[in-house]
């Protein structure tokens, strides 16, 4: 009976690989065939741009490292990290304010995140640079006093600071969201855990909260360097001399248009993929985040009932 079931177990079994067979047969054909297809696509849209005299590859390699060109990557590389920095520590604040139970300070935070987000950066940008038109001097001072000191608008909110408080002020409304968002990843039992062991709302927020959201948190911070990275460009408009702005000012002079824009864009893509690695090496560090409990919580021991073996 063992043998006549062994038997029938064995026919279903060649049964199934046979009917499987011929479907990953033919799976295996296409993916051959597809990466065929692609391989045939790349080299000839590479060959096309590599012979393409229009290009103008010699110029390419002439201004790619040209010291014009060099200092506008320093100083998108420059905004990039202050804006960041920046706008991570801001949403960071916004995200605690926006989680209050106090509604005035959560209304604030809902309103400042809403204002942001839902207005162009470029709007933003022209206007942090035009703030003396509103706001000629602003005083800075003791209120009810007569101790204040006038600040020229117009002498501190140059190009540079109005391209800094821009990207800073809109990075951090995007900033807060991904924080609250990894904020509502954590568990409600972690907390409670957390309240249980009478941690006090900084420790609960260092040792709990901040170390579970990361996973979460890390992804999108990253993109949003990236996205900011790319973002500098829109403060050409205020005549700083970013990456984009550098290529631009020489192709003005040369009229070597598409050769600069390609210098431009080849920079860009280098510089994506140099921070795309740091993110990856982040993820996966925090991709299994433990929750370190303070030195006395370690301490605490779980006695059995008695009757109940150990």
């Amino acid at each position: 009976m063992t043998t006549m079931t062994n038997k029938k177990g064995k026919a279903a079994l060649g049964s199934i690989d046979a009917a499987l067979k011929p479907r990953l047969r033919l799976r295996t054909r296409s993916e051959y065939a597809g990466w065929i297809f692609s391989i045939l696509l790349a080299i000839g849209i590479l060959t096309s741009v590599m012979t393409n005299p229009n290009f103008k590859w010699d110029i390419v390699g002439k201004y790619f490292f040209a010291e014009s060109i060099l200092r506008g990557l320093m100083l998108t590389i420059f905004l990039t990290v202050a804006s960041m920095a920046l706008g991570t520590l801001l949403g960071l604040a916004l995200a605690i304010m926006r989680s209050s139970k106090v509604k005035p300070v959560a209304l604030a935070a809902g309103l400042y995140i809403t204002l942001f987000r839902g207005t162009p950066v470029l709007v933003q940008l022209i206007f942090w640079f035009n703030l003396s038109a509103l706001y000629p001097n602003l005083s800075i001072g003791i209120p009810f006093t007569d101790i204040s000191t006038a600040i020229d608008t117009n002498a501190i909110m140059g190009p540079i600071t109005a391209a800094l408080v821009g990207l800073t002020l809109n990075e951090g409304a995007y900033m807060a969201e991904i924080v609250r968002g990894g904020f509502s990843a954590v568990g409600k039992g972690q907390i409670e855990a957390a309240d249980s062991l009478g941690m006090s709302g900084a420790m609960k927020m260092r040792k709990v909260i901040i170390p579970q959201a990361m996973p979460s948190i890390i992804p999108a911070t990253g993109n949003q360097v990236i996205g900011m990275f790319k973002g500098t460009s829109l403060v050409s408009v205020l005549g700083v001399a970013e990456l984009l702005q550098s290529a631009q000012l020489i192709y003005a002079r040369t009229f070597d248009t598409i050769p600069l824009l390609i210098v431009a864009s080849l920079w860009y893509l280098l510089m994506t993929l140099l921070l795309s690695y740091p993110q990856s090496k982040l993820e996966q560090k925090y991709s299994h985040t433990s929750v370190r409990l303070p030195r006395k919580a370690r301490k605490v021991t779980l006695t059995a009932p008695e009757g109940i073996a150990r």
